[in-house]
């Protein structure tokens, strides 16, 4: 039998991976008792290779539905199982900052590593560690990136941006999305204050008449990027506009963006959200291929 890929009814992208992929599709049956317990129901005959797709923004219950899938899929016939996750949760946490915390991206990357034999993700926050393998530990562990084609939409849309990353961290996302557009780019210095207060310096280049892209890998409150954008327009560009790989976006983040300039949003769809520009499909159909996982 083909590989097949399982996904759930809420995962509005896994149709254009199935077809970028090549591979047949079937959605999990799910049922909701009345004490908010779950009932998951697969196909009754699974291949030896299965691609289950679930994106892991608001992650708490879809970790309890990817426990209960992936065992019954073993017991289904699966002998090797592939998340893919284009948003990947508690990747965040990589130490404790206080006696007694909990380090969630080792814990979660353990649980994810004990359930399936390769996990494929796009742009994880990573901050201390170079390689997703270090936190996750299934057989193949594969951080894919999406600003190259974040900086090919940007080409579509001008040749004249200069792309800008909101802090150090970003650098490497807007590098790499400048080098695929053929942009110049430049990176600001951030402080962090809590949370919510972040301080941001711009690079020392002209602004003035400018169209500016900020690009990073996450939105979240949106502050940080708030921020640059609000400098960048009180230093004369003529234009703000975000490309960010995961749209969060939490609260009012979209309205605060907007007050501080920012004329359009785009995203790529591994969150849903309504400035989803940017279809990773072929990326992801892309890199199974690329790992033989098709």
């Amino acid at each position: 039998m083909q590989p097949l890929l399982l996904h759930f009814d809420d995962e509005t992208c896994a149709g254009a991976l199935a077809h970028a992929a090549g591979l047949g599709a079937a959605t999990i049956e799910r049922h909701r008792f009345p004490d908010g317990e779950l009932r998951l129901r697969l196909p009754p005959a699974l291949p030896s290779r299965v691609v289950l797709y679930r994106s892991l923004h608001q992650p708490n219950e879809k970790l309890v539905e990817l426990l209960i899938v992936a065992r019954a899929a073993r017991e289904l016939g699966a002998r090797e199982l592939v998340l893919v996750a284009p948003y990947l949760a508690y990747m965040r946490q990589d130490m404790a900052f206080r006696p007694g915390e909990a380090v969630s991206q080792r814990i979660v990357g353990a649980f994810l590593g004990e359930l399936f034999d390769a996990v494929i993700t796009v742009d994880p926050h990573l901050h201390r560690i170079s390689r997703l393998s270090e936190a996750v530990s299934a057989r193949l562990a594969i951080a894919a990136s999406a600003a190259p084609r974040i900086g090919a939409f940007l080409a579509e849309h001008g040749n004249d941006w200069l792309l800008l990353g909101p802090d150090a961290e970003s650098a490497q996302w807007v590098a790499q999305a400048a080098a695929a557009g053929g942009f110049e780019h430049a990176v600001c210095t951030k402080a962090r204050h809590g949370d919510r207060e972040v301080s941001i310096d711009l690079p020392d280049l002209p602004l003035r008449g400018r169209r500016v892209a900020i690009v990073d890998d996450i939105a979240s409150t949106g502050r940080t990027v708030a921020q640059a954008a609000s400098l960048a327009r009180a230093a004369g560009a003529s234009e703000v506009v975000v490309a960010v790989t995961h749209a969060l976006f939490a609260g009012d983040a979209l309205a605060h963006l907007q007050s501080a300039g920012v004329s359009q949003v785009w995203s790529t769809d591994s969150v849903p959200h309504a400035s989803n520009r940017i279809a990773l499909a072929p990326l992801l159909a892309q890199t199974l291929a690329e790992l033989s996982l098709l």
